[in-house]
């Protein structure tokens, strides 16, 4: 008999407790649909996204995008300045970036809908041989400076190569972080 009675309080408990995540759960960044959930530990990818705001104030943000590991065409962003947006869907230009390993020189300064003005690279991230290994998206301030489409470029190639000795493969970026 007891086991009855209490078993109408476990699925209240049961049910009340899921409302409750139901209604405290973050929503996705606006139009954003999450393809991953990160680990609850901070990875490697991440310490390098932090290390780089923290050595370039000219940077609105800089984000890691790829597959994670053990998912197929789950592209995603898994690292950055933005940490609501990690687990986002990748935009399909984000995908040709690490399929093909492309580059993308985007001035955002014309754009009506952007209201931060900002010079947006999106490049192939490449590991310590070479390989394309996905994709950084590297953020600049001060888009109206009078910087060249060129000079964006250029800082941000170095910044990428300069990554490179840091990265000794694409599963390192998911390691936990030391």
């Amino acid at each position: 008999m007891k086991v009855s009675s209490r078993l109408p309080l476990v699925v209240v408990c049961a049910l009340l407790s899921g409302l409750v995540q139901a209604q405290t759960a973050t929503a996705p960044a606006a139009g954003k649909c999450k393809n991953w959930t990160p680990p609850a530990y901070p990875i490697y990818a991440q310490k390098l996204s932090d290390e780089i705001m923290a050595t370039h104030p000219e940077l609105i943000s800089v984000t890691f995008h790829g597959v994670p590991p053990g998912q197929t065409d789950a592209y995603t962003m898994f690292a950055g300045s933005f940490p609501d947006r990690i687990g986002n869907a990748d935009d399909p230009d984000d995908i040709d970036i690490s399929k093909k390993g492309i580059t993308i020189v985007d001035p955002r300064w014309h754009r009506t809908n952007d209201t931060v003005k900002k010079f947006v690279m999106m490049l192939p991230l490449r590991d310590a041989s070479g390989e394309n290994i996905g994709e950084i998206v590297i953020a600049y301030k001060n888009a109206d400076s009078g910087k060249t489409e060129e000079a964006f470029f250029l800082a941000s190639t170095h910044l990428r190569d300069g990554l490179m000795k840091k990265i000794p493969s694409y599963a390192a970026l998911f390691a936990p972080a030391k």
